[in-house]
């Protein structure tokens, strides 16, 4: 299995769990990454720190610490 941080831009995924019972697990949560929803990468920031990708219509930006935590299926 792979983490949201790990997927190149233009790839497609299904958040399968959310790493932890913290403030920033329940966030990623609320924000719309409860598993089985599935999202694209759009992009990266010029380091690679935040990324972007569109999940239910809108566009979310990540830091890379926090998408790290997602754990995603490829679709």
């Amino acid at each position: 299995m792979t983490t949201l941080a790990e997927m190149k831009i233009g790839q497609s995924a299904s958040v399968t769990s959310i790493d932890g019972v913290d403030e920033i697990s329940i966030r990623l949560m609320e924000m719309g990454l409860v598993p089985g929803t599935e999202f694209t990468i759009l992009g990266t920031a010029p380091l690679g720190d935040p990324l972007e990708i569109e999940v239910r219509g809108y566009r979310l930006s990540l830091r890379k610490s926090e998408a790290s935590r997602v754990q995603v299926t490829a679709v």
